[in-house]
C-alpha cells in the first residue's frame, strides 16, 4: 500500500503513527511471527531503515502497535478497569475505525504467549464488569462464572465476526450484540432442573 504522506516530510510523531498503522495492518495479516520489518516498510511505503529510526525491533513495533489499540479501548470503554455501560458501543466504535487494530489485539496477540497479556487485561476487565450484572439473574455461582467467561469471548468475537461481513448496519450492531449476550445470559441462567 502506497504512503499517503509520500513525498512530504513528516514530524516525527506523525511518521511514528502511520508507522504503527501500517504495522498493524501487516501484523494483522500474518501474525507477528510470519511478519517482517520488510513487509510492515513495503506497508507504509518507507524504507527499513525508517523504520528502524523510531523503533528499536519488530517486538518493540509491535508492542507499540497493542499499546495504541490498547489505549483507544480504554480511552474509549471510559475506564482504565473496567467497561462502562457503553463499553459494548464503545468497542463496535474501536473496531469500526481502527479494524486491523482490534483484530490484531484480539485475534493474532491472543495466540502470541509473548504478547497475550494484552488481550487478556481487557478480557478480566469485562468480566469483572459483567459478574455484577450477572449476579442479579444468575444465582449459581458456577453458572455466573461461566456466564462472566462466556461474555467477553461473545462481545469480542461478534465485532470481529462484524468487522469481517463488512461492518453491515453499523448504527445498530452494538445493539444487536446485546441482544446476542442477552440471549447467552437467559440460557445459562435457566434452571435446567425445570425442564
Amino acid at each position: 500500500m502506497a504512503n499517503p504522506s509520500e513525498g512530504k516530510l513528516l514530524k516525527r510523531p506523525e511518521r511514528r503513527r502511520l508507522l504503527i498503522q501500517a504495522a498493524a495492518r501487516a501484523f494483522a495479516r500474518s501474525g507477528f511471527a510470519a511478519t517482517n520489518l520488510d513487509d510492515v516498510a513495503t506497508e507504509a511505503g518507507v524504507s527499513r531503515v525508517l523504520i528502524y529510526r523510531h523503533f528499536d525491533s519488530k517486538t518493540q513495533l509491535y508492542e507499540a502497535v497493542l499499546a495504541e489499540i490498547s489505549d483507544e479501548l480504554r480511552v474509549a470503554t471510559g475506564h482504565p478497569d473496567h467497561l462502562t455501560a457503553n463499553g459494548l458501543q464503545a468497542l463496535v466504535s474501536v473496531a469500526r475505525n481502527n479494524p486491523d487494530g482490534f483484530r490484531l489485539f484480539f485475534r493474532q496477540s491472543g495466540q502470541e504467549p509473548e504478547f497475550r497479556r494484552h488481550a487478556d487485561e481487557l478480557r478480566d476487565a469485562m468480566k469483572s464488569t459483567a459478574a455484577p450484572y450477572l449476579k442479579e439473574a444468575i444465582k449459581d455461582p458456577a453458572r455466573l462464572r461461566w456466564a462472566a467467561d462466556l461474555i467477553p469471548t461473545i462481545a469480542i468475537e461478534a465485532v470481529i465476526a462484524w468487522l469481517d461481513a463488512g461492518t453491515p448496519a453499523p448504527d445498530t450492531a452494538a445493539d444487536t450484540i446485546t441482544e446476542v449476550i442477552g440471549a447467552a445470559v437467559t440460557a445459562i441462567a435457566a434452571d435446567p432442573s425445570r425442564g
